[in-house]
């Protein structure tokens, strides 16, 4: 594990394909390989992976894009592009966008061509049905399917045939190479057959394009998943066969779900930014993505992104699968909310809020905050557990009662209460000020009589904050409009 210490300029790479969503698995992915590139002082690229034309789509590269800013992944080179109202337009202020591959196909066409040149790859003429049908013949008779190397050696194209395929020899041989987290693994390249590494000159496929553009980016070290873990022998294969120098390698573990099994679709597939819309902070989502499958030395859990960078080292990175654990990323990003300012957590919330098209003061906003944010474990819980103070939700008139009292009772109460309000200066509207006008009346009843029809009175809802606190922040007019729709549906039930 010295090397890896030692190697001078580090570069990494983050390729993902974008035919489909962004999720959980790329985003811890592209983290850890920003994490090894920012410690070690490195170079981190961005690769979209793209040759796959049926399948890619510019929506699911742009929400890519938005989920990496969103953490703040920067990366460190490409082409002079940005990205502006959801579509790639030519940067004059010196941005850049990500290299694609569907925009250097002209190199891979030269390796291409040299492989063939060199008699290490060869046309395959064989018909999808042919190659079927080999296949499964080879299931019946108990063999690996693998291709069984018909065309490998013609001497002349067949007659009337047109090529199919570009197939790389693969030599029947063992590969071994040395994991960062795995250690040593060997695989038998002779269950492979002479693997497919293009369509025709003009169409690479991921095997060998990625293994192109990790020699031409002179990428050091390749970070991804596990699942990628069967396509690294190949990729030996062809860099040797390249005379490329091979990076080394680092396959994280699963991420799995909490009863040790495969994560659902459901989290698995699920866009990434999903979780900016139901209110996760960043920070907290880049903590507990950093704790999915390597984890520091002590029982710290709680890092500032500047501590995970400087801790951050692959030989902490665990083999078994990483288990994802809402309630750990909840109580995380509880934690981070408690971190942040009232004003800081106001200004956070202006988009959810603008979703609602609730337009409010920073003033009363900060106000609202100041009540809610002990119950928020995220920005979401805002408005589901403050949004009585925009707008006074319906709610039924049997939810004014407390205990046994009569309809008749809690009218009469919640009109005292109003007119006590009402005889109250604006300037007066403080807590203090507010119990003592009320006061009386408590004494004359009891408080539950008296605050458990006023809380319902002002927020339509059973469980609220301190019904005194919601009257201060609504004020005066908004506190007796809404005690005064209390008393009406009252009146409507009795």
């Amino acid at each position: 594990m010295a090397v890896l210490e030692e190697r001078p300029s580090i570069r990494v790479r983050f390729p993902p394909s974008p035919t489909g969503h962004f999720h959980l698995g790329s985003a811890r992915t592209a983290l850890f390989n920003w994490f090894f590139a920012r410690h070690h002082k490195g170079q981190f690229v961005l690769r979209i992976e793209d040759t796959d034309t049926e399948r890619s789509e510019q929506k699911y590269e742009i929400e890519l894009i938005e989920s990496l800013k969103w953490l703040g992944l920067d990366w460190d080179e490409g082409p002079d592009w940005q990205l502006v109202n959801r579509k790639w337009q030519t940067s004059s202020r010196g941005d850049f966008g990500p290299y694609r591959q569907s925009e250097r196909t002209h190199i891979y066409k030269k390796y291409l061509e040299k492989l063939l040149d060199e008699k290490k790859a060869y046309y395959c003429y064989c018909a999808k049905e042919e190659l079927e049908a080999e296949r499964q013949a080879m299931i019946i008779e108990g063999l690996p399917p693998k291709y069984s190397g018909h065309c490998r050696n013609l001497a002349k194209p067949p007659a009337l045939k047109t090529p199919q395929l570009i197939r790389f020899k693969t030599s029947e041989t063992q590969v071994e190479f040395r994991d960062l987290i795995r250690g040593r693994v060997v695989f038998d390249a002779g269950l492979f057959g002479d693997i497919v590494i293009a369509r025709n000159l003009e169409s690479p496929l991921y095997n060998f394009s990625v293994v192109v553009d990790d020699y031409e980016m002179k990428i050091t070290h390749v970070i991804r998943g596990e699942e990628h873990l069967s396509n690294t022998p190949k990729q030996i294969l062809l860099e040797r066969a390249l005379g490329f120098p091979e990076p080394l390698y680092a396959h994280l573990p699963l991420i799995l779900a909490p009863d040790r099994s495969k994560l659902s679709k459901r989290f698995s597939e699920a866009h990434f930014l999903q979780y900016r819309e139901q209110g996760y902070l960043p920070e907290a989502m880049i903590n507990f993505l950093a704790l999915l499958g390597w984890h520091p030395a002590g029982d710290q859990e709680i890092f500032s992104i500047d501590e995970l960078i400087e801790k951050f080292n692959l030989k902490r990175a665990q083999k078994a699968g990483a288990v994802f654990n809402r309630e750990k990323l909840d109580w995380l990003n509880g934690e981070y909310l408690k971190k942040l300012s009232a004003a800081e957590i106001a200004e956070r919330l202006k988009p959810f809020l603008k979703t609602k098209k609730i337009s409010v003061s920073q003033k009363f906003l900060k106000k609202v905050v100041m009540v809610e944010r002990e119950r928020m474990k995220t920005l979401g819980d805002f408005l589901r557990l403050g949004g009585f103070f925009f707008e006074l939700p319906d709610y039924q008139p049997h939810l004014l009662t407390w205990k046994n009292n009569p309809s008749s009772k809690i009218k009469e109460v919640l009109e005292k209460a109003a007119e006590n309000l009402n005889n109250l200066p604006v300037k007066n509207f403080a807590r203090d000020k507010l119990a003592f006008a009320l006061s009386e009346l408590i004494d004359e009843n009891d408080r539950g009589t008296v605050l458990w029809p006023l809380r319902v009175a002002v927020s339509g809802q059973a469980a609220s904050p301190d019904p005194l606190e919601i009257i201060e922040i609504l004020g005066k007019e908004e506190t007796v409009r809404r005690i005064k729709i209390a008393i009406n549906k009252i009146g409507l039930a009795l």
